[in-house]
């Protein structure tokens, strides 16, 4: 064995003679085709990591009344889901197929919201927490809250308008109305305990989107659809959405108040914030940590 391959089996080349090795053995291409290798290549997890992090640099400097309108839009907007569930609720036949295909009625609110740029709480999970992870200090973790307390109040607000809507008949008659009471009863198969640790991979879901939109822009409704499937198809919890099954109950008096939070909303929102952080977040920034610093 060589002395060359000895240090590259030992791990003993730096990142810039390794990069040197595989400029040595690349293939003869023409510059054409160069380009076209350059065009097709995904791009480094460090390129992903700054998107986003700048992406979350201009949401924490945002006045607070973009936040607020952006937020309460949002959460009047994740309100299609529970109502897109509905329709097909009503309108599909029965079949071995239905709750499947019911379930992709959940996915419209999430397309209509990540796509259209709104604040929806469970992104700033990951666009907010980037910049922190990059440069914690005390004035940055006091964005960071800012814009979850901001959002998170904005997207509750339009939940409840959408609830408030839907009890009044605005989507149709007592049929509609009943089907979106209905959809909402999922929320009550779980326990406040089950709903923090189905929050876990619903947040996870939210952020590993997130990390997928810069490098993904032919495929972003696909992506959005199936993550946020496996959702609803999984059970998992989701505070924003599900604060709109919540609400929906609390005003079809199925539920109380003080349930819908403390059974479902709090151990929901706690479940997304330690999906979405503490797992994806800070597993993301750590695989690129040496890169961004050195």
């Amino acid at each position: 064995m060589s002395r060359r391959e000895r240090e590259l089996r030992e791990g003993a080349l730096s990142d810039e003679e390794l990069g040197a090795e595989a400029e040595e053995q690349a293939t003869n291409i023409s510059e054409e085709e160069e380009v076209e290798v350059e065009e097709r290549r995904a791009p480094p997890a460090k390129v992903v990591h700054e998107v986003i992090r700048r992406q979350g640099i201009e949401e924490l400097e945002r006045p607070a009344a973009s936040l607020l309108w952006s937020g309460l839009v949002a959460g009047v907007a994740i309100g299609m889901s529970i109502l897109a569930e509905a329709i097909l609720k009503v309108r599909l036949p029965e079949s071995p197929a239905k709750e499947f295909l019911v379930g992709i009625g959940y996915t419209v609110g999430f397309v209509i919201v990540i796509l259209g740029r709104l604040q929806l709480f469970t992104e700033s999970t990951i666009t907010a927490v980037l910049p922190l992870a990059t440069k914690p200090s005390w004035a940055s973790l006091g964005r960071t809250a800012r814009l979850w307390v901001l959002v998170l109040a904005a997207n509750m607000a339009g939940t409840f308008a959408f609830a408030l809507f839907a009890h009044i008949g605005g989507f149709g008659g007592a049929e509609m109305q009943g089907a979106i009471v209905e959809v909402s009863k999922v929320i009550l198969e779980h326990d406040a305990w089950a709903t923090f640790l189905t929050g876990i991979p619903s947040g996870f879901l939210l952020a590993v989107i997130v990390w997928l939109m810069p490098s993904s822009s032919g495929q972003r409704v696909w992506i959005i659809m199936l993550l946020t499937g496996l959702i609803v198809w999984g059970g998992f919890a989701h505070v924003v959405a599900g604060s709109c099954e919540a609400w929906v109950l609390v005003i079809a008096g199925t539920v109380s108040l003080p349930w819908a939070i403390g059974s479902f909303l709090f151990p929901a929102l706690i479940g997304n914030v330690v999906g979405g952080t503490a797992l994806f977040t800070f597993l993301a920034h750590a695989q690129v940590h040496r890169e961004i610093h050195r």
